[in-house]
């Protein structure tokens, strides 16, 4: 760009939004970055660029200036994990993007909008498969309208998945980078069915250099930034070494097998893909050692299970069989004389108390001890509790002695009816795990609600990465009902 301008980037603290404002400071630009902070960190922070904190539904209240040129990325960005919170989708990826809008029709310039190439997925039939692939083609399209009807300058530009420095870890974490770590920490890797799904691998600097062309001389819609080679997801799994500790996960929904790829306007502003993933990823092993290779085995309390079991323990059995390759020790109680003999060769059973409901009273002391010895005789990727009652209790003991990161969920829990002493342990479960997740927004805000505090979302140290894939098909199939 030859003239220096006034940029506003939404989302400029997260991972491309980030390497974008960099990019525009170096070019001589004032930038503004709004970000709410979502997924968004300061770590990322540019020198230059002047960062406001907001949510875009309050872009006037955050923005006074009247920008030359609007960069749109601020919005929810991950598709498998938006089924469990449509919720959430609608606010950031709607009623954000909304207001956007708005603010540009108001004080015009233009607009370039980050849409998804998860539109043109399986010739376009993914695009309703999702809540975020759904938001963001009706975004795309909304910019579309409303710059032909207005005549105001817009742009239309599609990411082709990611990757490169600054990647975010996590639920919200891209796939090389979640590769990335279970390499780092010797963890097996999580692949998700059937592993030959492809993806157009684009690194940011190639998606910077094409959003800066787009900005400065694009015109309308379809701008494809993404490296023409496709690569299967089993095949990057592969690139990293992984080969017999390779675990093959349940299919997602929303998770499409390729993307049509059209980057033939982006070409003709000049632009090209200079970088391969081969050999970001060869660098990146060359650098860096594998982590000791840890077994993809787990430690799991339950309150019950079968023979009485509830959808929680239920999910949990079917999980377990479709994950022949992941060991899971559970620890839980008798609760009853009946035995059951449903369990897969995968899961091992540590019953205590004395086969009456009072056993639950006894799993959070006689269950530590169990869990204790079994920590001494195994390496666990982390400690898992299904649902935040007697059983986290156990759990927690477990962290305070070993160190094992440890996770909570919650699945057909009722929060509404806690008292004020249970809301208060309950509270402080929550707060002692490393992370909690439920299984669908409602729960999550349920027991933000009762606990009076948010989630916590530490990282699980070296099974974080596993944990991701491992506790979204166990949300996925309480959300199905299995």
């Amino acid at each position: 760009m030859s003239d220096k301008k006034l940029i506003l980037v939404t989302g400029g603290a997260g991972f491309i939004g980030s390497h974008l404002c960099e990019r525009l400071v170096q070019d001589g630009h004032k930038v503004i970055s709004l970000d709410n902070y979502f997924t968004g960190s300061r770590e990322n922070h540019i020198p230059g660029v002047d960062y406001r904190e907001g949510h875009t539904k309050d872009i006037e209240k955050h923005v006074p200036e009247t920008p030359d040129l609007i960069y749109h990325l601020g919005e929810y960005s991950r598709v498998e994990q938006s089924v469990l919170e449509p919720e959430l989708v609608y606010d950031l990826n709607v009623i954000g993007t909304r207001a956007m809008l708005d603010f540009w029709q108001k004080r015009g310039g233009k607009f370039v909008y980050a849409g998804s190439s998860t539109k043109f997925g399986d010739g376009g039939s993914t695009r309703d498969t999702s809540p975020y692939a759904r938001s963001k083609a009706e975004n795309s399209e909304l910019v579309r309208a409303q710059g032909e009807t207005t005549s105001l300058p817009y742009s239309i530009a599609y990411f082709y998945n990611v990757y490169g420095p600054r990647e975010r870890a996590g639920v919200y974490g891209t796939v090389i980078e979640q590769f990335k770590r279970m390499y780092l920490s010797g963890a097996p890797c999580a692949v998700v069915s059937p592993g030959t799904q492809e993806r157009n691998f684009t690194h940011v600097s190639d998606i910077v250099d094409g959003l800066v062309l787009v900005g400065e001389q694009g015109e309308g819609d379809e701008y494809g930034i993404g490296n023409p080679k496709a690569y299967a997801i089993y095949e990057v799994a592969k690139y990293f070494g992984f080969t017999s500790d390779i675990i093959m996960f349940p299919p997602r929904p929303g998770n499409r097998m390729s993307s049509s790829l059209d980057s033939s306007k982006t070409k003709a502003l000049g632009w090209m893909a200079k970088r391969e993933l081969p050999a970001y990823i060869q660098a990146f092993t060359s650098e860096f050692p594998r982590g000791k290779k840890s077994d993809a085995r787990i430690l799991v309390f339950a309150t019950t299970m079968h023979p009485v079991a509830g959808l929680a323990e239920e999910a949990f059995l079917q999980l377990a069989k479709v994950l022949p390759d992941v060991q899971f020790d559970v620890v839980t109680t008798r609760f009853t004389q009946e035995e059951s003999s449903v369990f897969p060769p995968n899961m091992h059973v540590y019953r205590i108390g004395i086969g009456y409901s009072i056993d639950k009273f006894l799993l959070p002391f006689l269950g530590f001890f169990v869990g204790l010895r079994l920590t001494r005789k195994h390496r666990y990727l982390f400690v898992w509790s299904l649902m935040a009652s007697y059983a986290a209790l156990a759990t927690v003991l477990i962290r305070t002695f070993t160190k094992l990161s440890t996770l909570i969920t919650l699945a057909d829990q009722n929060l509404d009816d806690l008292g004020f002493v249970q809301r208060f342990i309950f509270a402080h479960l929550l707060s002692a795990a490393d992370q909690v997740y439920g299984t669908h927004g409602e729960q999550e805000s349920a027991a933000m609600h009762a606990s009076g505090k948010r989630l916590p979302r530490n990282s699980l140290g070296e099974g974080d990465a596993f944990a991701n894939a491992l506790r979204y098909a166990y949300a996925d199939l309480v959300r199905q009902g299995i």
